[in-house]
């Protein structure tokens, strides 16, 4: 195991704690281990006219709204309205109000800050009392404030409940691919990544793709002697394939190969010969931390028809999977012509008169329609991109595919939520419909035309409100659903600084996804700037199936720069059991094991759901001696309940047969079974020995109650 093994551990226990009082009514609250200050009992629920800084409302101006709770309700306008909750430990919190919201019919966004920073939703056009949910949001230990500010507003709130987080079972998301005639590779890949996923975070990074990383040469063709050679009079080999002539009609080779196999590009501005350092990341990496990581973002963008150029994508992606063992992710940044009109159908169109965003003439919808220029060419689109599939399927290498990503963009601004008004991309701009139906179509095309069946299908979605939901094709359309994280520069949860960077692991977002899911789906996080803490993940319990910076460049370091990344924290990340890294994906990935390698054995952490299961053996092999004293050292206290809640969150450490000298012993184990409701030692023993230590339970003899 890592030496990180033993932090990683401490820090999954710490967010485990808070997490298995979920199952309870919430007394568990009531006091903090070593603290004589009491805590919020949850649930927890307060009328919104009670508030501090809330006003009494019972009526929205002539507009009546029967059935509120208490005196009457608060009116979000101009004046906020807040209260306090202590809590024991850092830890995931719900906030559900009870509210109305009579602005917009198409909705109205609505924040509320937790120790001044900000969480959003859409609260949905409602005329009665309805619940409005915003989502899990992260508090720190001690007293957190609450505070619904009015940067949107004009929203009734009749009573606020704040709660544990309820952490869903991440087990039941399907390992099974939604194409029935995927290649043995693929599902033997989808298997693997099933096995991981809610026990580790596989580590990720996109390369630079296109032109970038361009490194000049002085390697030029001579024509006299018939040879590409630098000015150290080095030759390299020329690609017999790769003949060509100027416009002046001098003839060259476009490639030549060096000494170290590096593949070089004929540049017509200069008529030396560069090439892209695709490797730069990786490299950093390596560099940074001993390793590298399990997954490398491709993208097949190069192969537009307007402009298609071969950068060299696919064997770069067979050399990662076949020789590095590595997994293989791509997106599809394809460009359309900016203005149908200069685009002749199979002609060269200048790069700068195409684009992939969403300001273009070109008709999304069409796409589907023949006869249309939009379906001509979206069929070549398709055609290019099924040539580089075909050469990794032949090579028996399967691709996390993510075409069309980030569907929905912002929010819309137009009372249709799924409109697409707020979109960023041409794929998305006419609408959640349409979308769905391009989707389908590209999957049918390669699956069925093309006879692509090594791919992993993965659907880039965003979770602003309800609504994002609907740009979801289907779960016999999508193999893996991913959130891209770009919030570097804002909303910092963790109760650090603000600014950068910003290691939030998002757990709202992973679970609302999950939520949007059924949790029927494995959720990633196929791009980011900053990468969330290993901290942040385990203390929010957002278990990312992967996470994968995005390349960097002029505009943004978002690997190297220290503005997006601690260089501690991501190496700590790194070298973390639960991060897997390259050298730690199975020799065998591609035949179907889902055993890692030897120096991946453990897992750090697990995720916690809502059930209270039973973590020892049903019977006590002793009689009691005293019930209460789980650790045996002949007091009841709060060790006894946190003892507990160990064992439940790592059984194989803390349980009746577990390896950690503090472990439940047989006699702990007899002690502690103080409530019969349930065999063996659960969270109902817990919260019956904190009840005792409350006064509400005066005899700590087994109760049926």
């Amino acid at each position: 195991m890592k030496s990180k093994l033993r932090k990683a551990i401490a820090l999954a226990a710490a967010g485990v704690m808070a997490a298995v009082q979920c199952s309870s009514t919430g007394l568990f609250n009531a006091i903090a281990a070593g603290e004589a200050t009491a805590a919020t009992a949850f649930p927890y629920t307060i009328e919104g006219e009670k508030m501090k800084g809330a006003d009494l409302w019972t009526s929205i101006y002539q507009t009546e709204i029967p059935g509120y709770s208490g005196e009457g309700f608060y009116y979000l306008t101009a004046q906020p309205a807040s209260f306090e909750v202590t809590v024991p430990e850092d830890g995931m919190y719900s906030i559900v109000v009870r509210g109305a919201q009579i602005l917009n019919e198409g909705g109205r966004q609505q924040a509320v800050k937790i120790n001044g920073v900000k969480y959003t939703t859409q609260a949905a056009y409602s005329d009665k009392w309805i619940d409005y949910d915003f989502g899990m949001v992260r508090m720190n230990k001690g007293v957190n404030t609450i505070e619904f500010i009015s940067e949107y507003g004009y929203m009734a709130i009749d009573k606020v409940t704040v709660d544990n987080a309820q952490f869903p079972d991440l087990s039941k998301a399907s390992g099974t691919t939604v194409d029935a005639k995927a290649t043995p590779e693929t599902k033997a890949l989808m298997k693997y990544l099933k096995s991981v996923y809610g026990k580790h975070i596989l580590s990720g990074q996109q390369e630079i793709y296109g032109g970038g990383h361009a490194v000049e040469t002085t390697i030029r063709y001579d024509a006299n002697a018939n040879k590409c050679i630098d000015q150290d009079g080095v030759e390299y080999v020329i690609d017999e394939e790769s003949w060509d002539k100027t416009e002046q009609g001098e003839k060259f080779p476009w490639h030549c190969t060096g000494p170290d196999g590096q593949v070089y590009t004929y540049s017509t501005q200069n008529r030396n010969y560069t090439y892209n350092d695709y490797n730069y990341e990786v490299r950093y990496i390596k560099e940074l931390t001993g390793e590298e990581p399990a997954i490398r973002g491709f993208d097949f963008g190069s192969y537009c028809p307007c402009y298609a150029w071969d950068d060299g994508v696919a064997q770069r992606m067979i050399d990662w999977a076949t020789k590095k063992n590595g997994i293989c992710t791509a997106s599809w940044h394809v460009n359309v012509p900016t203005t149908k009109a200069d685009y002749t159908l199979g002609e060269p169109l200048d790069f700068a008169k195409t684009t992939y965003t969403q300001n273009t003439d070109f008709v999304t919808a069409n796409c589907m329609v023949k006869g249309t220029m939009e379906y001509d060419y979206f069929q070549l689109c398709m055609k290019n991109l099924a040539a580089e599939l075909k050469k990794l399927q032949d090579e028996g290498v399967p691709v996390i595919f993510r075409p069309f990503h980030e569907a929905e963009g912002n929010p819309s601004h137009t009372d249709d939520p799924i409109d697409g008004s707020g979109a960023w991309f041409w794929w998305s701009k006419e609408g959640a419909v349409v979308y769905n139906k391009l989707w389908n179509f590209l999957q049918d095309t390669l699956t069925n035309e093309y006879g692509l069946h090594n791919l992993i299908w993965e659907q880039n979605l965003y979770a602003w409100s309800d609504n994002s939901a609907k740009w979801y094709s289907g779960d016999d359309k999508v193999d893996i659903v991913g959130f891209d994280k770009y919030n570097c520069q804002y909303n910092r949860h963790d109760g650090k600084q603000q600014g950068t960077p910003n290691e939030d692991a998002e757990a709202g977002i992973f679970y609302t996804l999950n939520k949007f899911v059924k949790g029927n789906k494995m959720v990633s996080m196929p791009e980011n700037d900053s990468c969330p803490s290993l901290n942040n993940m385990q203390v929010e319990h957002a278990y990312w199936l992967y996470f994968c910076p995005w390349y960097d460049s002029e505009q943004a370091h978002f690997l190297c720069g220290k503005e997006y990344q601690d260089p501690d924290t991501f190496k700590e990340l790194y070298k973390s059991d639960f991060c897997i890294t390259l050298s730690e994906l199975p020799k065998d990935l591609y035949k179907g094991s889902s055993e890692p390698s030897t120096s991946t054995t453990t897992t750090t952490a697990k995720p916690v759901t809502t059930t209270t299961t039973v973590t020892t053996s049903s019977t006590p092999a002793v009689a009691a001696k005293k019930y209460g004293d789980v650790n045996c050292d002949g007091e009841i206290d709060m060790s006894d309940v946190v003892l507990i809640m160990q064992s439940l969150a790592n059984p194989d450490k803390f349980g009746i047969k577990g390896t950690d000298k503090n472990h439940i012993t047989a006699q702990g184990e007899a002690n502690g079974d103080v409530d019969k409701s349930s065999k063996g030692i659960t969270s109902n023993d817990a919260l019956r020995i904190q009840e005792f230590l409350l006064g509400k339970v005066k005899d700590l003899a087994p109760s049926n109650k």
